[in-house]
């Protein structure tokens, strides 16, 4: 019997990570989904966690449309999928049931199928209950253990030597000499996860490793352990930036993975997952059915390379395209096709230094980018790296990111050992730089905080894999107590009418009313901009009224007073102080996001405030004047 092997898609959502995903337009979607209907995917990944975010951000779009259009197209051809980070859903605060049920209806009412429920810190009692949810609203639960390593072990210092007479005869080693640390993300960590996941009731088991940094041998151990303590289907997520994850896959496939995530070539390698084709190539050699149509793949591709074209804007490789797959593979000269076999017996012998130097040769011959060796030493995900990259850039502050890089390993291990994986890797990529960036400006360690870093150390995301220590939590909270999430303190939030536009609430159905819960600084300004799109649309059909010139407005006046300016850009969320106001150092004057984390920011400087130079909403730059003092 010819085994088999089922495809999950993530183009959609996923294509070379953040930038591609947050750009990625709707008619863009429509043009390739009835090519995807043809191609036949086990499951379509058309929602993560960037996606109903940055659909809003950045394309004015709405994401239940998205959702609506895909299902619509497939006809239940593939399973449709999304990701949702158990209690935090796709925000940043723990919520409570009746907020995860009403988006898990409203979700597979819209035509999703498969949930993919995870935790960034693998704590279960944050998934369990929307497992339970899914698969009583008739969804498929897709419980996702996150792949983590254990921090580089710190050179080990040696006791002094005995000098005594047991010390001489057996050469002065010293029970003294500190202990390795103890290992804590072992093969037994992810399979009793796994397991337990399973017993709660999850149809699907993903190993997740948003990271990319699952090599070849760890898969070689932990997947037929996988496969041994769990009954249900087994998914492998993976990506290639340090220049493990075709390798890994190949050897996931070896050793009986019944899914594994890819996408589509353009939109493959790189620090996005795999790409179909060089998998397809394996399955091939391998005697395995990879149960997609590939000759829809190959038109999806054609359509593919136009789309990425249009986003060159956003390409962090727009000058390191891979060659075109058709032609190279027609092409291909013998030693790469013996590359390929070279994998397959290194990946069966478990030999992985014999393994990655075929992959690498593999993907240099089609043009793939060279594994990212910043990102494996600091072992950060692939789409961590791209964001902090586009974000610093935006801030002009681009000098810090090595540093930013360097300081994760610390942020990290500070805040609990948590794994890097969302939200938790914006949660500490946003802290380093603002760690780097306190550096640079001779500021002590931590002096600029985001928010979502204060509450993860406090304890309200959930239990860490290792204890905080009380003295960096009072140093970071102002208490040494660890503090879980209370949902019972959670308030719905406010649905304000828009007098501007006719006094119409901001808000007028469930689904947006959810977008409004889960993502509330994007979707306000979503969705004022949708009802004031709909009032003048209504305006524009009434009777005319004869127009009123407006004088120019006139210009405020000069700022002569000090002022206070901001450390990083980002956009004003509420403004905690007004002219006239008396302020101290270290009075919050405002809350600002910059880099997807909500941010307090303190007054450095006492006085009273003149003038406030921004208003909510505004994107204001670094060092951008924003308060003025008499």
């Amino acid at each position: 019997m010819t085994k088999k092997l089922k495809i999950r898609d993530l183009t959609m959502r996923d294509g070379q990570q953040s930038l591609f995903a947050t750009r990625m337009k709707q008619e863009n979607v429509d043009r390739l989904l009835p090519l995807y209907r043809e191609a036949g995917f086990y499951i379509m990944e058309v929602w993560g966690g960037a996606v109903p975010d940055s659909v809003m951000r950045y394309l004015g779009e709405s994401p239940w449309e998205r959702l609506r259009a895909c299902s619509k197209a497939m006809k239940g051809i593939s399973l449709l999928s999304a990701l949702s980070r158990g209690r935090n859903l796709f925000g940043y605060v723990p919520y409570p049931n009746y907020v995860l049920e009403g988006f898990y209806k409203e979700a597979i009412k819209n035509g999703l199928n498969v949930m993919r429920i995870f935790d960034a810190l693998n704590d279960i009692n944050n998934i369990k209950d929307s497992i339970i949810m899914i698969n009583q609203l008739g969804g498929i639960s897709d419980a996702a253990v996150c792949y983590t390593v254990d921090p580089k072990e710190e050179p080990r210092q040696e006791a002094p030597k005995k000098k005594g007479f047991f010390s001489k005869l057996f050469g002065g080693h010293s029970e003294e000499a500190a202990a390795a640390p103890e290992k804590i993300f072992t093969d037994e960590y992810f399979v009793n996860k796994a397991r337990e996941m399973e017993r709660i009731g999850a149809k699907m088991i993903s190993l997740k490793d948003m990271a990319g940094l699952v090599n070849p041998s760890r898969i070689f151990s932990l997947m037929p352990k996988l496969k041994q303590a769990v009954k249900v289907p087994v998914d492998f997520h993976t990506h290639c930036t340090p220049g493990y994850g075709l390798a890994s896959v190949l050897t996931a496939i070896i050793k009986g993975v019944d899914i594994v995530d890819t996408n589509i070539w353009w939109f493959g390698g790189g620090t996005a997952a795999p790409a179909i084709e060089l998998v397809w190539i394996f399955c091939q050699k391998l005697g395995i059915e990879m149960e997609v149509n590939m000759d829809a793949v190959a038109k999806i591709r054609k359509e593919l390379v136009n789309a990425r074209k249009a986003l060159a804007d956003f390409d962090l490789n727009k000058n390191n395209w891979p060659k075109d797959f058709d032609e190279a593979y027609k092409a291909m000269p013998k030693n790469i096709d013996a590359e390929f076999d070279r994998a397959i017996k290194a990946a069966t012998e478990n030999n992985e230094p014999e393994l990655l130097d075929a992959c690498h040769k593999i993907e240099a011959y089609f043009g793939f980018p060279k594994p990212n060796d910043l990102v494996r030493e600091a072992e950060v995900p692939g789409g961590m790296y791209s964001n902090m990259v586009a974000n610093l850039r935006a801030l002009k502050a681009e000098d810090v990111l090595e540093e930013a890089m360097a300081l994760i390993p610390k942020v990290r291990r500070d805040a609990g050992l948590v794994p890097l994986v969302t939200p938790t890797s914006q949660i500490v990529g946003s802290q380093a730089v603002a760690l780097a960036l306190d550096r640079r400006n001779g500021k002590p360690d931590y002096s600029n905080k985001n928010n979502q870093f204060i509450s993860l150390v406090k304890g309200e995301y959930g239990t860490t894999p290792v204890p905080v220590d009380p003295e960096f939590r009072r140093q970071i909270t102002g208490s040494p107590e660890e503090k879980a999430y209370d949902t019972s303190s959670y308030k719905k939030p406010a649905n304000p009418k828009l007098e501007e536009f006719g006094g119409v609430e901001l808000a007028t159905n469930d689904e947006e009313m959810l977008l409004l819960e889960l993502l509330p600084a994007v979707a306000t300004g979503f969705l004022k901009n949708k009802r004031k799109a709909e009032y003048e649309a209504a305006k524009a059909a009434a009777p005319k009224e004869e127009k009123v010139e407006k004088k120019e407005e006139a210009k405020g006046p000069q700022v002569t007073g000090p002022v206070m300016k901001a450390p990083m850009g980002g956009t004003v969320l509420e403004i905690k102080v007004k002219p006239g106001d008396k302020i101290n150092v270290g009075d919050i004057v405002m809350v600002y996001e910059a880099m997807k984390m909500e941010n307090d920011l303190a007054a450095d400087m006492a006085g009273t405030v003149k003038r406030v130079l921004v208003a909510e909403n505004d994107v204001m730059g670094t060092d951008q004047p924003i308060i003025e003092f008499e």
